[in-house]
């Protein structure tokens, strides 16, 4: 029977009204995810690795979200404003990646409860917010191993951000793996009150060096650190990723920080609808945390001793803040046979035995 070509013509209308809707609605299905990063991307460094997590989210999820960040955002009202506008316009799912975003993210979530948001290394919660870090402290004490053997000196050096917990920790444990196989270690400690600054961090370790340091490592951004260590033939511990193409005479290792299944998987709960707020702190037992190849220089006694820690580690029969620890007042903090629980260890604010100094107030 032949079709006339108004019906031809209504059928072509359908047809594509049809096509529409279905566009329409794989667009609507499409989770829209934005990052804030406190600093520039680079090649290596803390921003550069939730950059590859995100990169690795959209591989393993493909046309089911669509990502946008946002580098070099300071902390207070720029993050905000950042955070504010990614809300605005139509991102579901927003990750921020920096202790000072703690405050505007809460902020933020509040004017958009149905939107959710992710904060890294902070401590405080909503409805609508859960946060999420790294044990850091579990490759620190790893690290402080090889700089303990490694040393000449009995002096090692350390380039700190800001006086807060998480960063206190770091030089703590530090101290406590490298005093775990030379119990002669002192530890110094220069703060550049910035999380990313390369002329400061440059300085900071050309200091350290010059007062005899001959391990440095550090807990900033770039790699201002290694680059010097490599330059003034000292050897240098990364953070955050793996820094030996910027020394590789110098860098030992470097404390590593994975994300991938982390974004991939809050992405997966967002999209199945089963995402709650939580309070996520993964270490090396879930993958989050890794070391970097560990440079030809150090003996193998030593790459067996950090192999063996590590996996004791991971089964949970090793705590790199087991007793007795002592503050520099020498007042037992913990006692032998005993942990300090993660609610002290959110807490610190005190340094142990063998750091020198004091902390900035």
């Amino acid at each position: 029977m032949a079709i006339g070509r108004k019906n031809v013509l209504s059928v072509f209308v359908v047809l594509l009204c049809v096509a529409g809707l279905s566009l329409t609605a794989s667009a609507a299905d499409k989770l829209k995810i934005g990052f804030v990063y406190i600093s520039p991307i680079g090649d290596a460094g803390w921003t550069y690795q939730h950059d590859l997590g995100r990169l690795a989210m959209e591989k393993n999820l493909g046309d089911k979200v669509e990502t946008k960040y946002i580098e070099n955002v300071p902390e207070g009202p720029e993050a905000e404003r950042v955070i504010r506008d990614l809300a605005k316009s139509g991102y579901d799912l927003i990750f921020t990646t920096s202790f000072g975003y703690m405050n505007p993210t809460l902020k933020v979530a509040k004017m958009f409860p149905k939107k959710r948001f992710e904060h890294s290394t902070g401590y405080k919660t909503a409805k609508n917010v859960g946060t999420y870090m790294c044990r850091f402290y579990e490759g620190r004490y790893l690290t402080g191993i090889v700089a303990g053997k490694m040393t000449e000196s009995n002096t090692l050096g350390y380039v700190a951000a800001f006086p807060i917990p998480e960063v206190i920790r770091g030089i703590n444990v530090f101290t406590l793996g490298a005093r775990s196989v030379n119990p002669d270690i002192k530890v110094k400690v220069i703060w550049v009150n910035s999380w990313f600054d390369p002329g400061k961090e440059r300085e900071a370790s050309e200091a350290l060096i010059d007062q005899g340091v001959d391990v440095v490592t550090h807990h900033t951004d770039s790699t201002a650190p290694t680059i010097t260590a490599e330059e003034k033939g000292v050897f240098s511990i990364g953070y955050h990723s793996d820094m030996s193409k910027y020394g590789p005479n110098a860098h030992l290792t470097a404390t590593t920080h994975v994300w991938d299944k982390y974004y991939t998987k809050v992405a997966k709960d967002v999209l199945d609808g089963s995402w709650k707020p939580t309070a996520v702190w993964g270490g090396i037992k879930e993958g989050m945390i890794k070391l970097a190849p560990l440079n030809k220089k150090i003996p193998a006694d030593v790459v067996a001793l950090v192999e063996k820690t590590t996996n004791a580690i991971a089964d949970g029969s090793f705590h790199p803040f087991a007793g007795p620890i002592r503050n520099q007042d020498g007042k037992e903090i913990v006692g032998a046979g005993k942990s300090l629980t993660d609610k002290d260890l959110l807490g610190m604010t005190y340094y142990v035995d063998g750091v020198l100094g004091s902390i900035p107030r």
